[in-house]
């Protein structure tokens, strides 16, 4: 029997993208966030939210893609991965859908310009929705955000 799980649907421009809703957190609009010296430029910095700082990055910057400027849509996805919570800054959150996860393919070497070791798959939703799912270990590869720990110190 197939197995379903539900997924937070998200948007970088024209595409789509999901993660697995037990790895989210919460979904915050976006807030002033204060910049950490040195980081790579992906990482916008930190937010305080709820008296806990979590580092905030951009997934476009993260994925090479190109940056834009936020919008009232934009949010924050606060994620915990890797025993790290950290916030993503995405276009728009703009569902819970339910997937089935026989519906996952392996994904191609490049989708939308963003390496393969950054997605978990393509999940494919009625006839023509694609949905790019994230590896979330990798998008959260310890050895490059940790920098922001060691920036800290």
């Amino acid at each position: 029997m197939a197995e379903e799980m539900k997924v937070i649907v998200f948007a970088l421009g024209q595409e789509e993208y999901g993660i697995e809703v037990d790895k989210v957190r919460t979904i915050e609009r976006i807030q002033p966030i204060t910049r950490v010296p040195k980081a790579p430029a992906f990482i916008k910095g930190v937010i305080n939210l709820r008296g806990v700082v979590i580092p905030v990055i951009d997934l476009r910057g993260r994925f090479g893609l190109e940056e834009t400027v936020t919008t009232d849509n934009s949010r924050i996805i606060i994620v915990a991965a890797n025993e790290l919570e950290v916030g993503f800054i995405v276009d728009s959150a703009n569902d819970v859908i339910d997937i089935d996860t026989e519906s996952i393919d392996t994904p191609p070497e490049v989708v939308g310009g963003i390496k393969a070791k950054y997605l978990h798959g393509i999940a494919k939703i009625g006839e023509k929705r694609l949905l790019v799912m994230l590896n979330l270990s990798e998008v959260l590869n310890r050895k490059e955000i940790l920098q922001l720990e060691q920036l800290e110190v």
